[in-house]
């Protein structure tokens, strides 16, 4: 479990490409010294396993599926990637219950300097779209974020402050980037329960 809130931009340096996996090397110093092997680790938001690790940087493995629903068959030698270990059970909840299951990939549409912050308009997954409301919570590369306003059925808007922009790879995005997107996990029971019981269309 994790909470969306990012404690590092590491930089994929290596790529290894295997049989029935790619090994992903990043480079992060603040981070790496406290992962040991097994670790679990979100990267863009979704949830992997440490294989490998040394002084400044880990590896994880990532097989195929993973490669096609995610945003990890996109990254090259220097990609920028948010990083957050584990949620420990005695820290505090800051963003919001994130499970690092990526629900699907999305785009960036717009992005307009609002005085001093960023309006950000992403494209959702049709699974993510339909749990997601006005200032309730979206994972976006892992960033918990809230939504101030819902622009089409599948286009919400996101403000982001400067300390979000220059702390995690959303300042580095371009117009039309793909990214991982986790939708609410409250929302997911809800529709679930709703769906069970008759009331609502799936």
């Amino acid at each position: 479990m994790f909470t969306g809130i990012v404690e590092a931009v590491g930089i994929i340096r290596d790529i290894e490409e295997r049989s029935a996996t790619h090994r992903f090397w990043v480079e992060a110093p603040s981070v790496a010294p406290e992962l040991g092997d097994g670790a679990s680790v979100a990267v863009d938001g979704a949830c992997l396993t440490v294989v490998a690790r040394e002084k400044e940087r880990f590896a994880f493995d990532v097989i195929g599926t993973t490669l096609e629903r995610t945003i990890a068959g996109t990254y090259a030698d220097g990609t920028a990637v948010n990083v957050e270990r584990a949620l420990r059970a005695d820290s505090r909840l800051d963003g919001h219950l994130v499970q690092g299951h990526v629900d699907g990939i999305g785009r960036l549409e717009r992005c307009m300097m609002e005085g001093e912050f960023w309006l950000m308009d992403f494209r959702l997954p049709a699974a993510v779209a339909s749990l997601t409301v006005e200032h309730g919570s979206v994972a976006i590369n892992g960033v918990s974020l809230t939504v101030s306003e819902i622009l089409e059925a599948d286009v919400c808007r996101i403000g982001v402050i400067p300390y979000t922009h220059r702390h995690t790879n959303l300042g580095r995005l371009q117009v039309g980037a793909a990214v991982n997107v986790e939708g609410d996990l409250v929302g997911k029971y809800v529709q679930k329960i709703l769906s069970s019981r008759g009331g609502m269309s799936r």
